[in-house]
């Protein structure tokens, strides 16, 4: 049975994904049209396409946010502040950015927080938004709330569950333990496997802010027809 949540209020919080490496230039068109359509939060693409939806988009209010150092993040920060820097001269609203998830296994902490680090100040200074995913899957309970902080103490905006890359699905039980270690001191994205409105709305339950899939149509569709 579906808690109901209005469906333009769930919406307004729903990043609609597209990163399959062989998207063609019609299935980002669909994407575009899609997020125009259910006015959804934004649309989440590769680099190659960010002038692209920025371009097309453009007016409509909805955001544009590129990957950085997906989905492995294990490159060098260097990389990740030029990629970073590009999507933002091309458009990007938003940038979603991988944890480098070896060093945090490693309990290289300050290794994260300072690869962080080199991309907010490059966010903040342009205006942007970060989001930093820390693929809670591979962590153990302790490791994501410890990724939590971290990501909180390098001034990113968002903390976000997965990747949806590696097969693990984001678990409710994932969300509440992000939600308890950073409060509602910065937002919180649930990603990785969500695609239905009874997942999209558990995630809200335990404290997601945002939600990322490439089901959100799907998941709106399902809310209008149980408002019928």
């Amino acid at each position: 049975m579906i808690n109901m949540m209005s469906r333009i209020d769930l919406a307004k919080i729903i990043e609609h994904t597209l990163l399959d490496p062989s998207a063609s230039l019609t299935a980002i068109n669909r994407l575009c049209n899609e997020a125009v359509r259910y006015s959804f939060y934004a649309v989440v693409v590769n680099p190659y396409y960010v002038r692209y939806c920025s371009d097309s988009l453009r007016g409509t209010g909805i955001k544009v946010v590129s990957v950085i150092a997906f989905p492995f993040g294990a490159t060098y920060s260097k990389i990740k502040e030029m990629e970073a820097m590009k999507a933002i001269e091309e458009g990007a609203d938003d940038s979603t950015w991988m944890m480098n998830v070896s060093a945090a296994k490693s309990g290289q902490w300050e290794v994260v927080r300072s690869d962080i680090e080199s991309v907010s100040s490059l966010t903040k200074k342009y205006g942007k938004v970060l989001k930093v995913i820390i693929e809670a899957g591979m962590l153990t309970d302790a490791e994501k709330v410890r990724a939590c902080h971290v990501v909180e103490e390098a001034k990113a905006d968002f903390v976000k569950s997965s990747s949806g890359f590696f097969g693990i699905k984001t678990t409710v039980q994932d969300i509440r333990t992000m939600a308890e270690a950073v409060g509602n001191r910065i937002g919180i994205k649930a990603a990785g496997g969500i695609r239905t409105a009874e997942e999209a709305l558990a995630m809200v339950r335990a404290g997601a802010t945002r939600i990322g899939s490439s089901h959100g149509v799907n998941i709106i569709e399902t809310l209008n027809k149980a408002a019928n």
